[in-house]
């Protein structure tokens, strides 16, 4: 032991007492500290403080080895240029469930990282005195009144002295993937344990490694939705009644009606600056925000578009006051971006327009080849071919609906301007996420920031329904006519509250109703014949419905992670949950 930072004028108050005191108290002193415990664990074990540190295998047991460790730390054996012992980063290592508060190596300011806390700011040095206020994991710190000690190593290095990144976010720029690889069991707070398949965190990686955008913005991923159950009206596969039936049968009494859009979903994390997007995310590129598909994929290929876009929504949020009405210098939006085309190209000239173009240059060759036929022959021949003529016929008008339905979600994009951002999920800001607030306070809040810029953001009509009123109910489905009716994709049906649980467990957060017309692009031209539907009104939903509460359960839980200021690590662990139960074989048309 070094007889150092103050400990020498301790000995030399010790040595002049008098010599009839002298020894018992050094005795009581002596078995003052040897009664003293190494460390605290507080809190039903979700607190452990320590002078040094705690790696999670000591917690709550004692030895020497436990001692020496809460003590001093962890060294290499080796000593720096100040003659001081060089420490090994156990917190960066750190992987328990328990808060670590400690000190012992002073730092400048008190920085989390991977649930510990070192809170030595170096009173003694010059520096300050700084408490942690739990469980609000707020600092209080008051500076010091003098240097009492000049410290043998620089107390502010110079490399120190405004550090761009926190640890955590110096430690997170390099993520490991044993950290999602593997079967995995993520514990959320809405769905209990989450089971993710090593085959499916497998293909996962992939997908993240290969395309995914800067993984420091990735905070979520929106869950799939589950469409209603089959109808039996005449002609339709999806029918708003039945989406209102699941509700009032899981005791859910209103229901939000969201007009669906025709575009493709997406995540927009906007802040209000590049010093917000390095401090909160850790991001040291020129970046403000990003707007990424449900399978993290950066949205816009061109960077520059992007960044005018998002220029354009924090333009609007700075008008409708968000950063000061939310304490906040970022937010989460969830949305749909118009047109589908502006995503979906390839997907739509490779297939969909592919259908339309060959069922629009062969039919009418058929239908007329069958024609001259059934002009050279009688009797029952001839009733052949006039069949086969009306059910060819039948197919080409079909065609033609199916081109109608899919040139709904397409429309040239020359400049910004052409874009179309519907938002319907202000999903968290700072310190908050928004689960707590119901879908009419999502919209209304949304529409004030979209009324500021309506050429690029769309406003999204809803309707509130009250599922045990019948006329209440009529109204929903006159509204979803009217909208499959002039060439909508239909309408979304959501339980008032974000969040519902009801007699089974928690609610779908969403059941998605989608027009006749639309359903072409999806199950095929002829889909309406009723031989198909017949056919697709046996579809079942069970492992749709169980996908859709698995993927919600993690997306809000990475949310909750990330602004309760979790290691990147946990937050990726729901994220990559997510796009890993995207691998599970489930029919992709419902």
């Amino acid at each position: 032991m070094q007889i150092t930072h103050g400990l020498a004028q301790s000995l030399a108050e010790i040595d002049a007492l008098p010599d009839e005191t002298r020894a018992s108290f050094t005795k009581s002193v002596a078995e003052f500290l040897d009664g003293l415990v190494s460390h605290y664990v507080l809190d039903d074990g979700k607190l452990v403080v320590a002078h040094a540190g705690m790696k999670e295998e000591m917690q709550g047991r004692g030895s020497g080895k436990v001692r020496d460790f809460a003590l001093y730390g962890e060294t290499t054996g080796e000593t720096d240029e100040f003659g001081l012992p060089v420490r090994y980063n156990w917190a960066a290592a750190y992987r328990g469930s328990a808060m670590v508060v400690y000190g012992h190596t002073p730092v400048p300011e008190p920085d989390w990282l991977n649930r510990t806390v070192n809170i030595d700011t170096g009173c003694v040095f010059g520096g300050k005195l700084t408490a942690l206020r739990y469980p609000e994991r707020e600092f209080v710190s008051v500076p010091a009144r003098e240097t009492y000690c000049e410290p043998a190593r620089p107390f502010l290095p110079v490399e120190q002295q405004a550090p761009a990144l926190t640890a955590q976010q110096l430690h997170d720029d390099i993520l490991d993937a044993e950290d999602v690889l593997g079967k995995r069991i993520v514990s959320t707070r809405l769905h209990h344990n989450v089971t993710i398949r090593e085959e499916n965190a497998t293909a996962a990686l992939e997908v993240m490694s290969r395309f995914a955008a800067n993984p420091k913005w990735l905070i979520y991923l929106p869950p799939t939705m589950s469409p209603s159950e089959t109808t039996s009206q005449p002609g339709l596969l999806e029918h708003p009644a039945e989406a209102f039936a699941y509700f009032r049968n899981q005791g859910v009494p209103q229901v939000i009606c969201e007009e669906k859009h025709m575009g493709s979903r997406a995540v927009v994390v906007v802040c209000r600056d590049e010093t917000a997007a390095r401090e909160r995310f850790g991001v040291t590129e020129d970046e403000c925000g990003i707007v990424y598909t449900r399978t993290g994929r950066r949205f816009f290929n061109d960077l520059d578009l992007e960044r005018r876009f998002l220029g354009r929504i924090r333009d609007a949020m700075t008008a409708a006051n968000v950063w000061d009405d939310f304490a906040t210098t970022w937010a989460c939006l969830d949305g749909e971006l118009m047109p589908w085309s502006a995503k979906a190209q390839e997907l739509l000239r490779s297939q969909y327009a592919a259908v339309g173009a060959a069922g629009r240059a062969a039919l009418p060759r058929a239908i007329h080849a069958l024609d001259e036929t059934s002009k050279r022959l009688t009797g029952e021949a001839a009733q052949q071919v006039v069949e086969m003529q009306a059910k060819f016929s039948g197919q080409r008008r079909h065609i033609d609906e199916f081109v109608a339905a899919y040139r709904q979600y397409c429309w040239p994009v020359k400049s910004l301007n052409d874009l179309k951002l519907a938002p319907f999920h202000l999903l968290a800001t700072e310190g908050k996420v928004h689960t707590g607030q119901n879908h009419v306070w999502h919209m209304e809040t949304l529409a004030q920031i979209c009324r500021n810029d309506l050429q690029l953001l769309r406003v999204t009509p809803f309707r509130l329904v009250d599922v045990t009123d019948p006329g209440g109910e009529q109204a929903g489905i006159d509204w979803w006519q009217e909208l499959t009716g002039r060439g909508g994709e239909g309408m979304v049906v959501k339980p008032l509250d974000f969040i519902i649980r009801g007699k089974r467990g928690l609610v779908q957060p969403a059941v998605k109703c989608r027009g006749r017309e639309y359903l072409r692009i999806i199950y095929g031209p002829d889909y309406t014949d009723d031989k198909h539907l017949t056919r697709l009104r046996n579809r079942g939903l069970g492992a749709k419905r169980s996908l859709a509460l698995r993927e919600f359960a993690l997306g809000i839980e990475a949310l909750e992670r990330f602004v309760r200021q979790e290691p990147l690590r946990r937050v990726h662990e729901c994220v990559f949950g997510v796009l890993a139960l995207e691998s599970e074989p489930v029919d992709p048309r419902l």
